[in-house]
This record gives C-alpha cells, sequence and structure tokens, in this order.
C-alpha cells in the first residue's frame, strides 16, 4: 500500500515543531561591575557574575535576583520576562496559539553597577557602664 504523503506539509509540521522548541527558552546574561558578586535568583545561590540565565516561562513571569559582594551594597531587582519580542514564538503563533504564551523574552544582557560602602558599621553595643570622673578641685587661697 502506497502512503501519500505531502512534503509541503512535512516541512510546516518541522518548522513549526523547531519553532516551539526554540521559542520556549530565553537568555540573558547577569552582570555586575565590579564582576565577580554572589548572585541569588528567587532566594537560592545561582553563582558568581557573570551568570548566563535561561529560562521557559511564559510573558510576564518575572524573577527576583539579588547581587552581593563583600565591600558593596546589597543590590536587588526583579527582572521579568517582557522585555522583547521572540520572533520564531510569533512565527509559531501563526500555526497554533500555545507559542504566544513565549512570545517575550528577556534582553541579551543586564549589567548592574555596585555601589560601594562608604563605612563600615560600629559596634551596636554601647559601654555596659560609663564612669565619671569628677575633676580635682584647685588648691587655692581660702577666703577670710
Amino acid at each position: 500500500m502506497k502512503t501519500n504523503t505531502n512534503p509541503t506539509a512535512k516541512t510546516l509540521v518541522i518548522l513549526a515543531t523547531a519553532a516551539l522548541i526554540t521559542a520556549c527558552a530565553s537568555t540573558t546574561k547577569i552582570d555586575s561591575t565590579p564582576a565577580g558578586a554572589t548572585l541569588y535568583i528567587n532566594g537560592e545561590k545561582a553563582g558568581t557574575t557573570p551568570y548566563t540565565y535561561t529560562d521557559t516561562k511564559i510573558v510576564g513571569s518575572a524573577v527576583q535576583l539579588k547581587l552581593k559582594k563583600e565591600g558593596f551594597e546589597e543590590f536587588q531587582t526583579t527582572l521579568t520576562r517582557n522585555e522583547e519580542a521572540d520572533v520564531g514564538a510569533i512565527v509559531g503563533g501563526v500555526f497554533t496559539l500555545v507559542p504566544l504564551l513565549w512570545s517575550m523574552k528577556y534582553k541579551p544582557t543586564h549589567t548592574y553597577e555596585m555601589v560601594a560602602l562608604t563605612h563600615q558599621p560600629e559596634a551596636a553595643h554601647p559601654p555596659e557602664y560609663i564612669q565619671y570622673v569628677t575633676p580635682p578641685k584647685k588648691a587655692g587661697k581660702k577666703k577670710r
């Protein structure tokens, strides 16, 4: 029995599948100035900057980023997947509506400038007691 295969239909199915697979993921480089800051994603230690972050979350999803480096103020921000249009997902959405959930992606790079601490915090404990010293009386002439 001979099967009738349409090469155009096969090509469209392959293209739609490829668009579905590639359109779901979005990648961004997270960097800091100076480099080497510890990166926390949603509260979990992920690594140090520069760091390549990839996810398959849908449009509008957000992740919390925190950067820590000794001698610098802690930096926190939110990274939201709505920064750039993803052409592959939009083209895939022509065939099925599902890729439209991934039609936005992250910008390729995010660089955050860390602010140096100006002073180190002082000890939080005051002395347990304060001793007041009275100055000695001056020796002088007695009044009559």
